[in-house]
């Protein structure tokens, strides 16, 4: 697999750390110890974790499986401690479709029932997807997101009823703010429609797609990158010669990996001055928002379009 880093670069990142003070509330300790009269969640990575946070408020205690960049769900061995938070949560909150398979274990050998939320399963994509052509990074497909605080809300509130009302209206307040960045990408789309980026992996292509922009990249490059192979040499001379073109808008990269084709790439995009965008897979250190976080990458997306 490619090996992880901070996140780095390049467009939105000081914007984000300046949106993220007082975001959120910490995560449970990793014992998956809750609060006193607090309904205990585990989610397989901190991005669904943000998600119950804003839902559950102060009447849920979050584990995140996941709470670190430098750790990749494709490749994630559980550990002890992520056995006793799944065996004690009342819910859990995975993404489903292959990504997180390690949460789908551990409830299986938890040897208790928690309701148990798949947001591949929610968002009704794998279904309407092509045989081969599903993207499992549900959590950049923004309705899907909506729907997955729609599903925690409810099933929080027959988990816990006195705060049933609680979890809908904090639900419907999430909601609104995700219809805010779904605002920004059609934004972008009145702007840019129709104009050409390319990306390292699959991860943002959902919200790519969103902002009416079309990904350039030929795919077996960005699947080998996302496997942790090194594409063909051909496929490889083919993304390179994506920038020398003049038409490629951005490179959208996923800036919690690297190799040393990815790093080609974005030298090559570099030269060629085209603006390289960061984006992660997980919360980056020190953010506990999703929508903050999501709001950082779409601004950079649209400045680099505009430069």
């Amino acid at each position: 697999m490619p090996l992880r880093r901070p996140l780095t670069v390049l467009v939105g990142v000081a914007a984000l750390a300046l949106a993220t003070a007082a975001c959120g509330s910490a995560e449970t300790p990793a014992n998956g110890a809750a609060a006193a009269g607090t309904v205990p969640v585990v989610a397989s990575t901190n991005v669904y974790g943000a998600i119950v946070r804003a839902v559950g408020g102060e009447h849920v205690s979050v584990t995140s499986i996941i709470d670190s960049p430098d750790a990749d769900p494709h490749e994630y061995e559980s550990r002890p401690t992520d056995a006793a938070a799944v065996a004690k949560a009342k819910l859990v909150v995975m993404n489903g479709g292959g990504y997180d398979d390690f949460a789908t274990k551990l409830v299986g050998a938890a040897g208790t029932s928690p309701t148990l939320i798949d947001a591949v399963q929610i968002s009704g994509l794998e279904q309407a997807a092509r045989p081969g052509e599903f993207n499992e990074h549900v959590w950049y497909s923004l309705p899907t997101v909506q729907k997955v605080a729609q599903r925690i809300a409810a099933d929080l509130g027959t988990i816990d009823p006195a705060n049933a009302a609680a979890y809908t209206a904090n639900a419907t307040a999430f909601d609104g703010r995700v219809d805010g960045l779904i605002a920004k990408l059609e934004a972008i789309k009145a702007q840019h429609a129709g104009q050409r980026v390319a990306i390292t992996e699959p991860v943002p292509v959902y919200e790519i797609e969103a902002a009416g922009l079309v990904n350039a990249t030929p795919e077996a490059f960005s699947e080998a990158v996302e496997e942790g192979n090194d594409p063909p040499a051909a496929v490889l001379d083919e993304t390179m010669k994506l920038f020398a073109g003049g038409d490629i808008r951005a490179l959208v990269s996923n800036g919690q990996t690297e190799s040393s084709t990815t790093t080609r790439v974005e030298d090559a995009a570099k030269a060629a001055g085209v603006p390289v965008v960061a984006v992660t897979e997980t919360l980056p250190t020190g953010v506990d928002d999703y929508v903050t976080w999501q709001s950082a990458q779409i601004d950079g997306l649209a400045t680099a379009l505009a430069a």
